[in-house]
């Protein structure tokens, strides 16, 4: 038997109900693989909102499986964050197709560029923004641990 995924992007308030899965989940990876943190609070939500940022959740079939937001770095820069996938559903491309609609939505908000960062105990994550076409801004040969924030760029134009 093969089951359907209906799809769709959609761009979200910050202080959207269907944004909880996200947020949440995200609270309880950062803290399992990092100890307490407060990576959640880095930003203000109302970096993430129109018009120079913006919360995108992928909703499947009513239940909000994947998404990820941008804020404005700089003039022409877009940053990407909190990209997450629902543990049911990963490996299954959701976070590329995440990451690719983000670069969308951030093209078409004017940012020429994106940068990202992701922590070093998130290898999948890393694999993830290489195999995405993003550039490491950081020695890819070094132990991870020792890299601290891995950041990547990418030009969108």
């Amino acid at each position: 038997m093969t089951i359907e995924h209906t799809h769709e992007f959609r761009l979200v308030a910050p202080g959207d109900a269907a944004l909880r899965p996200l947020l949440d989940d995200l609270a309880i990876e950062y803290q399992r693989r990092y100890g307490p943190n407060d990576e959640l609070a880095r930003f203000p939500d109302s970096d993430f909102a129109p018009p120079d940022g913006g919360f995108l959740i992928l909703v499947e079939n009513g239940e909000t499986t994947a998404g990820g937001a941008f804020r404005r770095y700089d003039e022409t820069t877009a940053e990407l964050k909190r990209i997450w996938t629902h543990p049911g559903h990963r490996r299954r491309g959701l976070a590329r197709l995440v990451v690719r609609e983000l670069e969308r939505e951030a093209a078409a908000c004017g940012y020429q560029r994106v940068v990202l960062s992701t922590g070093p105990r998130q290898p999948e994550a890393i694999a993830l923004y290489l195999a995405g076409g993003y550039r490491p801004l950081f020695d890819v040969t070094a132990d991870p641990e020792t890299v601290g924030e891995h950041v990547f760029d990418k030009t969108l134009v």
